[in-house]
């Protein structure tokens, strides 16, 4: 795609969102609902209505078929979908396109820093023609197109790509240099048990692993709400009790074959308990700088990747090099 016409793709989303909505107090039984529904104007596309709370916070989403074949007496909040997949008022265009591609709902709505619901953007957006919700091949086909346009556009120019990514590569050459300059510190510690150096690349795969699986986990999670502080130590809570389980796993695993295979209980003890500490690290790296990311208006799908890694190389290191160099 040319472009000149790829700029409306980079706008704001609200600038194309609609506000042909609907919203329900959670409070309103099905049957007062219909009857709120009657009462307004709506488009002939609507398919799902929104459910907010007393302070029209967005609580819920009601897809129009499960209203219509619910309970006349049954209250909105029993019968809503609790978990919401909104796109954030700050997103762009084609962050809207990736995430009809990614989760394939018919639309999506745009809520504030307040999570009040401000526009709804649909598929509509992507193509003039009508389709029939009924016919789900077609729709198959409209997510498909829309998954190749946009990988287009991702791929369009690559020069812009180049601009956009390389930066954040120097995270990586920096990183590497820094491991260097901290390898050859512990050439010491290294010369007194060559162990270390057997086991240095599995410490900092697994600490690389463990990273990535956190901060792939902490994008997704990125796609579908608007994080806060109150969800980021709950998700820290949540990180460092899983953190603490795979680094006790994998560290005795480790420390049991370094002890097995070359009987040296000094070396399983400290390669194992800086396996605790790594992977701990990795997955609070891959949580929080993701999340720092995010909150910065910068891209983690390209920024986290570097970024993680090249912190959890560094302290992975600190961590092996500091404790052989204390235990042995």
């Amino acid at each position: 795609m040319p472009k000149e016409k790829q700029g409306h793709l980079y706008q704001q989303v609200t600038t194309v969102a609609h506000r042909d909505f609907i919203t329900l107090s959670q409070d309103l039984t099905v049957q007062q609902a219909l009857k709120a529904i009657r009462s307004q104007d709506f488009g002939e596309k609507i398919v799902y209505f929104y459910v907010v709370d007393a302070e029209d916070r967005l609580t819920g989403v009601l897809p129009a078929r499960r209203l219509l074949s619910s309970e006349l007496e049954q209250r909105l909040s029993e019968i809503m979908i609790t978990r919401i997949v909104t796109v954030p008022y700050t997103a762009t265009v084609l962050d809207a396109y990736e995430m009809f591609v990614l989760y394939k709902f018919l639309a999506f709505p745009v809520v504030d820093d307040e999570s009040r619901i401000i526009g709804v953007v649909d598929v509509k957006l992507f193509t003039n023609e009508l389709f029939d919700i009924a016919e789900k091949e077609h729709l198959d086909e409209l997510f498909e197109s829309i998954g190749f346009h946009v990988s287009q556009v991702r791929g369009a120019s690559p020069l812009h790509a180049f601009r956009f990514r390389f930066p954040w590569l120097m995270a990586t050459i920096a990183s590497g240099s820094i491991s260097a300059l901290l390898s050859s510190t512990f050439e010491i510690t290294i010369a007194k048990s060559l162990i270390l150096a057997f086991f240095l690349t599995l410490i900092l795969g697994l600490g690389e692993s463990v990273a990535m699986q956190s901060m792939t986990v902490t994008i997704q999670t990125l796609r579908s709400i608007q994080p806060t502080f109150a969800w980021y130590f709950r998700a820290f809570r949540r990180e460092v009790v899983t953190a603490l389980l795979l680094g006790s796993a994998c560290g005795t695993l480790v420390g049991l074959i370094i002890w097995l295979w070359f009987g040296a209980v000094v070396a399983a003890l400290s390669i194992g308990s800086s396996i605790v500490l790594a992977i701990s690290a990795a997955c609070l790296f891959g949580l929080s700088i993701p999340a720092l990311l995010h909150g910065l208006k910068l891209d983690p799908k390209i920024a986290a990747g570097p970024v993680t890694l090249a912190i959890t190389d560094i302290s992975t290191l600190l961590f092996y090099f500091s404790l052989a160099a204390i235990f042995m």
